[in-house]
C-alpha cells in the first residue's frame, strides 16, 4: 500500500486531478482533496488502500510512453503576477475557473483544464513549422472536400464543455458547427483537434487531453511528436487505441469519410 508521500507522486506522475482520483477509486472527492492537501494527515486504512488501488492501475495504455516526463502546471510566478495584477486571493489547483484566466495580463497564455492552470511556453521553431504547414494542408484538404468546416490554429480558445473549469488551446481545431464558433472562443467539442507535442506538454497532451477530448465529444485527435517523427490518431467513434503514422505517411482524416488525406511527407520536407 502507497503512504500518502508515494500516492501524491503517483497523482503527478499520472496527471489525475482530484475529480478524476475519486471517480476512480469510489472514495468522497471531499475526502480526496483533504488527503492530497494535507488536511488528512492519517487517512483510514481502507481510504488508503482503495487510494492505491486506484492510482496502482491505469487505463492509459499510453501513459508508460510519457511516464519519465515532467508536468507543466502554472509556475509560482504566474502566482504572483496574477495576486499582484488583481489584488485577489489566489484559488488552489483544481478550483480555477474560466474567470481567473481572464483575470491575467494578456502577455502571459495559459489553459484551463478540469480547474488546473497550464502555462503555454513558446513553441520551438519545429514545432511552428510542422503548425503552419498541417493547418494549411488541413485548410486545403477541408475546403476541397466541400464540408463547410473551418481550420484554425493556436492560440484560439476552445469552452471544451461549456463550464467554467475548462478552456482549451489545441494547436489545430477543425469545427463544423458555426453556431458555437463565437468570437472569443469555440463553445463545445471541436470536430477535430491536433496537438504537436514539445518536451514540456507530452503528458498532458498524451493523457489528460486525450481523455477530456474523448470526454467531450471530440471525434478525432491526432497527435504529432516532432522528436520521434510519428503521429497517433485516436478516431473516437471506432478505435480504442490510435492508429501511429511515421512522417513519411499519408493519413487519411477520418471525419472526411476518406475525401482527405494529408501527405506528411510535405510536412517534414518544409523542416
Amino acid at each position: 500500500m502507497m503512504s500518502i508521500r508515494q500516492l501524491k507522486e503517483r497523482k503527478k506522475e499520472l496527471g489525475f486531478t482530484n475529480e478524476m482520483i475519486a471517480e476512480k477509486s469510489g472514495v468522497p472527492l471531499s475526502t480526496v482533496q483533504k488527503i492530497f492537501c494535507g488536511a488528512t494527515k492519517h487517512p483510514r486504512y481502507d481510504t488508503l488502500l482503495a487510494l492505491t488501488k486506484a492510482l496502482s492501475e491505469c487505463n492509459y495504455d499510453l501513459a508508460t510512453y510519457v511516464m519519465q516526463e515532467e508536468a507543466a502546471e502554472y509556475s509560482v510566478e504566474y502566482e504572483k503576477q496574477f495576486q499582484e495584477d488583481t489584488n485577489s486571493r489566489w484559488p488552489r489547483q483544481g478550483h480555477y475557473t474560466v474567470q481567473d484566466i481572464r483575470a491575467l495580463p494578456d502577455e502571459i497564455r495559459v489553459e484551463l483544464i478540469d480547474g488546473v492552470i497550464y502555462d503555454m511556453t513558446a513553441p520551438r521553431l519545429r514545432h511552428q513549422i510542422i503548425l503552419l504547414e498541417l493547418a494549411v494542408a488541413f485548410r486545403e484538404c477541408i475546403k476541397a472536400s466541400g464540408s463547410g468546416c473551418k481550420v484554425t490554429i493556436a492560440p484560439r480558445d476552445v469552452r471544451l464543455f461549456g463550464d467554467d473549469r475548462h478552456m482549451e488551446q489545441p494547436d489545430i481545431l477543425i469545427t463544423c458547427d458555426k453556431s458555437k464558433d463565437l468570437e472569443d472562443y469555440y463553445d463545445g467539442a471541436p470536430e477535430l483537434t491536433v496537438e504537436i507535442l514539445s518536451p514540456s506538454t507530452r503528458r498532458k497532451d498524451f493523457i489528460i487531453k486525450t481523455r477530456y477530448y474523448e470526454m467531450a465529444g471530440v471525434r478525432e485527435y491526432w497527435i504529432v511528436d516532432p522528436a520521434k517523427e510519428k503521429v497517433l490518431v485516436f478516431f473516437f467513434e471506432e478505435d480504442k487505441l490510435p492508429v501511429t503514422y511515421s512522417f513519411d505517411d499519408k493519413i487519411p482524416i477520418r471525419i472526411s469519410d476518406g475525401k482527405c488525406v494529408i501527405d506528411f511527407r510535405q510536412i517534414a520536407d518544409a523542416l
